[in-house]
């Protein structure tokens, strides 16, 4: 009896919960899942930095790196006062444009490295790419847990900014030969971009 009544005296005092305690447990586990991420994202980028040679990708690198320092902020802010954040979810805008080469080109086996001195520009930005697309799967997963609605909504606006990063280093990979795309051929592919109609919109 006394179990049941200091339930409903739990129930009656969530409306009145601060907004920083307004968090289920599970939630609090993945929003630090996702803060760690974050922050070994800027980590491994900071290592990354030290390797790069071509200057185009060390300033997509440097550009991503003070974009998702603010949006870390950011996510803490709201994290720990359940509050509006004071600097809003910003809009990551790449700098690459959207042309994709499409084709293969022979080249060399890959293999693992033997040692640091052997990194290179076209491994290190397949490795800021999976930090990107690893922390938009991370961010879309967790976000649909979240019960604190300010938290919630600044976790999934950081989605389409880490979808936006990852295409901006795979069109950096793309143009210099590192991330090939390959295509069906013409008959092939309209046959299958033709293999769908739409459908009637029924009115009730």
């Amino acid at each position: 009896m006394q179990s049941q009544n200091q339930t409903q005296s739990n129930e009656a005092m969530q409306p009145n919960m601060a907004p920083n305690q307004n968090h289920g447990g599970h939630e609090l586990f993945d929003a630090h899942e996702v803060i760690a991420g974050v922050i070994s994202m800027l980590d491994q980028y900071q290592m990354y930095d030290q390797h790069i040679q071509d200057q185009e990708l060390k300033d997509i690198l440097h550009r991503q790196s003070t974009f998702v320092t603010q949006m870390y902020n950011t996510v803490v802010q709201s994290f720990q006062t359940g509050q509006d954040p004071k600097m809003p979810t910003q809009q990551y805008r790449m700098q690459q444009n959207n042309n994709a080469v499409y084709g293969l080109k022979p080249g060399q086996p890959k293999k693992p490295n033997q040692s640091v001195n052997e990194l290179s520009d076209q491994g290190l930005s397949a490795y800021m790419l999976g930090q990107t697309k690893s922390l938009a799967s991370l961010l879309t997963m967790t976000a649909l847990e979240m019960t604190n609605p300010v938290l919630r909504r600044v976790i999934s606006d950081s989605v389409p900014n880490f979808i936006e990063m990852s295409y901006e280093i795979f069109l950096y990979q793309n143009k210099n030969g590192y991330y090939q795309v390959p295509q069906l051929n013409q008959q092939d592919m309209n046959q299958m971009l033709q293999s769908y109609q739409p459908a009637p919109i029924q009115t009730h």
